[in-house]
């Protein structure tokens, strides 16, 4: 781990600053440091993803603590740097790249080294990260549903960000990262921070949260995508009633004609608003809406 100091003498040293484009943020509290490394109790054949390692200042630690661990950074300069500093680590790859290919698409390379990586290891697959607060939110659904799932994500996340992971129906922060997180494990914030901790200072607060990947959740999920675009049909319209949401309906759930009877058999009432719906009651119309599209699909051929 890295004070301060040092990280400024290896910025200094290359000859740059950190960089607004990438919300260069580095956390400097040792202690903090230790508190998220240790709030993931990394085994010996757990592989760990760090998204915008910077310096390789928390990542030395979980070189210590993983089987494998493979850490991006967008910034070349600061990949450098990091390559540099751990290049004893021979259970670390560092990958210079942008997490995200899109906002729903995780870069091919970091997935085939996770797999690759999971395979070898056999142990869960981690996000342990001081995450860039501009990526956060896409990073984490994306791996909440694949197409490769995280275990357990350990991060540190603007706050606002941590109220809406942890956020139940009706709270103001629900939205579909809630509902995501929910129907798949468990979420806790496990302690605020404020900018002082990091350096440069950001202008708003943090958290660092945890969400641990609950299996028997993710069995009452029958599909995933089909799940994912129910969620997707109703929040984008969530100040409208759900009968309401129905008509806006694309791809194969256009052709769902009875929703009414769907959402009676699923326990929702049709003329709630889509942030008053709990996740379980999403799992299980998604489940329905699968169940339909799979009886229309058999009665074609």
């Amino acid at each position: 781990m890295q004070t301060k100091n040092e990280i400024l003498q290896l910025l200094n040293a290359a000859q740059i600053h950190p960089d607004k484009r990438f919300g260069q943020h580095f956390l400097i509290d040792l202690n903090l440091m230790r508190m998220l490394v240790d709030s993931a109790c990394i085994c010996n054949n757990d592989v760990v993803l760090e998204v915008g390692c910077g310096t390789g200042s928390l990542t030395q630690s979980l070189c210590e603590s993983a089987g494998g661990v493979i850490a991006v950074e967008v910034d070349a300069k600061l990949a450098r740097i990091a390559k540099k500093q751990l290049s004893k680590n021979k259970n670390l790859q560092i990958i210079n790249a942008d997490i995200l290919k899109n906002k729903n698409t995780l870069n091919a390379e970091v997935i085939r080294e996770v797999r690759s990586a999971c395979k070898k290891y056999r142990g869960r697959s981690l996000l342990v990260a001081n995450l860039p607060y501009d990526i956060a939110s896409a990073l984490i659904l994306n791996l909440a549903m694949g197409p490769v799932a995280a275990d357990g994500m350990y991060v540190i996340v603007q706050k606002e960000v941590a109220e809406r992971m942890a956020a139940r129906a009706p709270d103001k922060n629900y939205g579909p990262l809630s509902i995501y997180l929910s129907a798949t494990g468990e979420v806790k914030i496990i302690r605020r921070l404020s900018p002082a901790v990091f350096w440069p200072q950001p202008q708003v607060e943090s958290a660092m949260v945890k969400f641990v990947r609950d299996k028997k959740k993710i069995k009452q999920i029958k599909d995933i995508q089909v799940f994912g675009e129910v969620v997707n049909l109703f929040m984008q319209h969530r100040r409208k009633m759900l009968k309401g949401c129905t008509k806006f309906a694309k791809s194969r759930l256009r052709s769902i004609s009875d929703w009414r009877g769907l959402f009676a058999e699923a326990g929702i009432n049709s003329r709630y608003r889509p942030e008053q719906i709990a996740a379980e009651n999403y799992v299980a119309l998604s489940n329905l809406c699968y169940d339909f599209l799979n009886k229309k699909q058999a009665l074609i051929f």
